[in-house]
């Protein structure tokens, strides 16, 4: 078999792959991606090995040797991946990389003061020092009404 059969395949895998790690919303989806990738690379891995030690009529097979390195990598890789976006899944209640990146800015798409809403941009933040006086003393009318 001809050299450019794997590498015509694994070039098909690794852009593949790519697309999916730059289009792809879902952190597992990312995930798979960037698996897709490491398996091209190790495609290309052996079939670059077979192909040196045809020439070379080497048996060292050193490129088998890093595919099966890479592939333990990846394991442990995506091992630990599933484990944080699951724990990020149960404590942000998403998966979604655009808005773990929103909240992970510390504002919230949804927040008004980011949106022009009450309290905007424009206007005063809700929990400026204006505001302190009348929630104070609102508060103390609370309690002793209680």
């Amino acid at each position: 078999m001809h050299l450019a059969y794997p590498a015509v395949l694994s070039a098909l895998l690794f852009c593949t792959g790519l697309y999916g790690v730059l289009a792809r919303r879902n952190a597992i989806l990312v995930l798979m991606s960037v698996e897709l990738m490491l398996n091209a690379v190790n495609l290309n891995l052996v079939a670059f090995d077979v192909w040196l030690s045809k020439a070379a009529e080497e048996t060292l097979h050193s490129g088998q040797a890093l595919a099966l390195f890479t592939i333990a990598i990846a394991a442990a890789e995506i091992g630990i991946g599933l484990a944080i976006v699951l724990a990020v899944h149960r404590s942000r209640g998403t998966a979604d990389i655009d808005k773990l990146r929103d909240t992970a800015e510390g504002h919230d798409p949804d927040d008004p003061d980011r949106t022009g809403g009450p309290g905007g941009p424009g206007g005063p933040a809700p929990d400026s020092d204006a505001d302190a006086p009348t929630t104070r003393a609102t508060g103390t009318k609370a309690e002793a009404t209680a």
